[in-house]
């Protein structure tokens, strides 16, 4: 959530002049959270009713990563930091990039999205482009596992990550100037971190400012350092808005700029990836307006630019301009019903220019409509339903492109049901059919991926994918225990994978097709918490947690860097200001693998977490912390990589430095 002159839309400012202005207040107080930096969920209260304000706090399932867990999970790539959450792992190129991925599926099918808006990166177009989010800078983090379709459209039939930041605030703050701020240092890079963010506000203004700098040096590994792998990131944003007793209005800028280094390619001279985003927003909302319990409305331009450095030279240099927006309507219950209309749309003009630019310029266009809502049956079921269509419409600079320009027509229905058995157990089963539109990269690729080692070739008829989803989830509370899991299975029609022909090209690549075929996903994943014991020495937690994904295509053959199995193990020990926490994690070997593939072996990674929070003067604290990851000096290759022969994950490291909050 970001700003420069933001563009004012007409319907913004209608919901501006909305607002009652002369009647500001701010809105009663919130419980006090567990720590400092929780943000709770709103909600809006009519006639005795809470109803959400947004869609998103309608959708389920849903992993939410804040507070404290998410102070010691913090890394410098958001697919690290979710990845020890069930059901998500990261890719990795190397220290400087690592996607989410969630349940075996990642690039394109994966949406990640800045506050309920796309990123505007591009990386989803190569496994080497790094997702233009700062993790340091979230509030909290939240995961949607299975087709996130009905809210986010085509890219998120797989899942969807969002990043709450706060860059625009929707509600005033407590005290007139509140915020926190971070230095730290690390050793298995050279690491030197330091953020700062601030909040405040006075009767009727609320205003945000935060910042980031981070640089590392080369990661040591076991198996010796990874050189060429540094990494210098800035970002920033200046966030501000006008809070009504009934709504608001804001509008932030921001800018997120790293450069940083892709193992293996010192033989040519080295390749780094210098990229610089900026983006502006603006956001208002208004609730109980007619038949409508809120209203909210967001909009996004992205300017998005990196050049890829072989040595001192640009040897191809990407551009990215995108204008995305997004209308949420959440109306009163009709007929018991609750639920949320919406409206998205968003225009992307993408532009490649180099040696290795094999895929051509494209401008796209999509819009999509979908509602969401649900019903509760009495006080034992809950049904829920959803329905989104969406055109996406793609066309290619004809000089360049090997097919046509294309437009796609996706549908995506969902229902659900939830039986509460009793207080303490709950059942859900899930039913979904989603799809997805080819991307550019699949329909249009012709040339060298150097980021791959391959020659990949785009099929221009690929047809939209669709994914039938059959979902059975428990949830279990008895006194100190609690429990959750769930098993799911996905029939494909259609689904785009990239095949290896058997062909080797130039520079004795291997080519590789964009393809069709009907898949398979099966899956399962848990987690269990034991609340040991309360008194004198602490509060003793001790949690479990798996996962496991198995994909294939239906006529036999196993689908390339699927994530492997995991089960791990974490101790929790909390005392006044005191807390400390021990996790091991074993990851699999993974020998289903496809043709041109080589087995994984499994490994073990042991990380512990230490804090010290000191309360000051004036509501003031400091906190001290000591982090230590891969704690056996294990060495482990990541599956998902594609660098996994050469780029090992790092080795044994610390993390310490000192948080401040006031």
């Amino acid at each position: 959530m970001p700003m420069t002159r933001p563009r004012v839309h007409p319907l913004a400012c209608a919901l501006l002049l909305s607002l009652s202005f002369p009647a500001l207040a701010t809105d009663p107080p919130a419980p006090e959270p567990q720590d400092h930096h929780t943000q709770e969920l709103k909600a809006v209260e009519i006639q005795g009713a809470v109803l959400p304000t947004t869609a998103d706090e309608m959708s389920r399932p849903v992993s939410v990563l804040s507070g404290e867990k998410l102070d010691e999970a913090k890394a410098g790539t958001l697919g690290e930091t979710v990845g020890k959450l069930p059901g998500v792992q990261s890719s990795y190129f190397g220290p400087g990039v690592g996607r989410p991925i969630v349940r075996g599926f990642d690039g394109a099918r994966v949406q990640v999205l800045s506050d309920g808006l796309g990123s505007g990166d591009v990386s989803t177009v190569s496994a080497d482009h790094a997702v233009s989010i700062e993790p340091f800078l979230a509030d909290q983090i939240e995961v949607l596992k299975g087709p996130a379709t009905l809210l986010y459209g085509s890219g998120a039939i797989g899942g969807a990550v969002n990043v709450v930041d706060g860059r625009i605030p929707e509600a005033l703050t407590d005290d007139p100037l509140e915020g926190r701020a971070e230095l730290r240092a690390g050793t298995v890079n050279d690491e030197r971190t330091g953020m700062v963010r601030v909040d405040g506000s006075t009767d009727n203004f609320a205003l945000h400012a935060d910042a980031v700098h981070r640089e590392t040096g080369d990661t040591d590994t076991p198996a010796g350092t990874l050189t060429g792998t540094a990494i210098r990131t800035d970002s920033a944003a200046l966030g501000g808005a006008w809070i009504g007793t009934r709504g608001f209005f804001g509008a932030s800028a921001s800018l997120y700029s790293t450069l940083y280094g892709i193992p293996g390619t010192q033989d040519e001279g080295g390749v780094r990836i210098d990229m610089d985003q900026r983006r502006t927003e603006v956001r208002a909302g208004i609730d109980d307006v007619g038949p409508f319990a809120s209203v909210r409305l967001k909009m996004g331009r992205t300017e998005y630019e990196h050049a890829e450095l072989e040595g001192n030279e640009v040897g191809t240099r990407f551009d990215n301009t995108s204008n995305e927006g997004r209308l949420e309507l959440v109306h009163k219950p009709v007929a018991g019903w609750n639920g949320a209309f919406g409206v998205q749309w968003g225009v992307r003009d993408f532009e490649a220019v180099g040696e290795e630019a094999f895929v051509p310029s494209t401008h796209a266009k999509d819009a999509g409509l979908f509602w969401i809502g649900n019903r509760d049956f009495g006080k034992a079921w809950r049904l829920e339903l959803g329905a989104r269509g969406d055109r996406n419409e793609i066309d290619a600079d004809a000089a360049t492109a090997i097919g046509p320009d294309r437009t796609f027509d996706t549908s995506s229905f969902s229902a659900s049901l939830r039986w509460n058995a009793s207080e303490d157990l709950h059942f859900d089963f899930g039913l979904d059919r989603a799809q997805r539109a080819p991307t550019a990269e699949e329909l249009y690729s012709n040339g060298t991926h150097v980021a791959t080692q391959s020659i990949e070739r785009g099929q221009p008829d690929l047809d939209a994918e669709t994914a039938n989803r059959a979902e059975l989830g428990v949830h279990w509370h008895a006194g100190p225990v609690e429990l959750a899991a769930s098993i799911y299975h996905v029939r494909y029609d259609d689904f785009i994978y990239l095949q290896d022909t058997g062909e080797i090209g130039d520079e004795d690549l291997p080519i590789r097709q964009w393809s069709q075929a009907d898949a398979r996903f099966n899956g399962a994943e848990g987690e269990a918490t034991w609340h040991i014991v309360e008194n004198a020495s602490g509060d003793w937690d001790w949690r479990l947690y798996g996962d496991l994904v198995r994909a294939s295509l239906a006529d036999g053959g196993d689908l390339p860097r699927i994530a492997p199995a995991r089960f791990g193990s974490e101790w929790r020990w909390e005392k006044g200001d005191w807390r400390a926490s021990l996790n091991a994690v074993r990851v699999d070997k993974q020998d289903r693998v496809a043709a041109f593939e080589t087995p994984t072996p499994g490994y073990t990674l042991v990380d512990a977490h230490f804090a010290w929070h000191i309360d000051t003067k004036h509501a003031n604290a400091l906190e001290l912390f000591l982090d230590g990851t891969n704690l056996l000096d294990e060495q482990a290759r990541a599956h998902t990589s594609f660098l996994k022969d050469v780029a090992p994950l790092p080795g044994r490291g610390f993390a310490f430095g000192v948080r401040a909050f006031f």
